[in-house]
């Protein structure tokens, strides 16, 4: 089901399903994308200020980008988004680690400049399996309107 702009709700908190992080995918993503010790190599890890092998933050926002796209974007409505702000990392992200989001609908406003859309901001948290927030991010997301 299609989730046009004015079927958002301000306030609505959505849920995505879940993902588990393996040490292998964490080593593959950083040593292409992130190759600092701590995301490739586990000795070196255990003496850094994690102690382990920990996930690129890059990579626990890749994992959260998708969770959104399987669980929340809505490929009929959705046209994109103007940017992400407010990005944090809150606490690492470990081999085994079950990573879920919750989208929290901040405001929306109707485009001035196209009539076809509308903005809308929201708010993603990315909570780990003993439900501590891992990642956060603010975005503004441009949404088909009705005809």
């Amino acid at each position: 089901m299609a989730h046009y702009f004015e079927d958002i709700e301000v306030g609505t908190v959505h849920e995505t399903g879940s993902y588990e992080i393996t040490k292998a995918e964490i080593v593959e993503f950083a040593e292409k994308y992130d190759p600092q010790p701590f995301h490739v190599d586990e000795a070196a890890a255990a003496d850094s200020a994690f102690g382990e092998l920990v996930a690129s933050g890059w990579h626990t926002a890749s994992i959260c980008m998708r969770l959104l796209v399987d669980d929340y974007i809505d490929p009929e409505s959705a046209m994109g988004a103007g940017g992400v702000d407010e990005l944090r990392w809150i606490r690492p992200v470990r081999p085994g680690d079950t990573l879920r989001c919750e989208i929290e609908i901040l405001e929306k406003r109707p485009s001035k400049s196209n009539p076809e859309m509308g903005h809308v901001r929201t708010k993603l948290t990315g909570y780990n399996d003993d439900d501590e927030p891992v990642i956060s991010w603010k975005s503004l997301s441009m949404v088909r309107r009705r005809e």
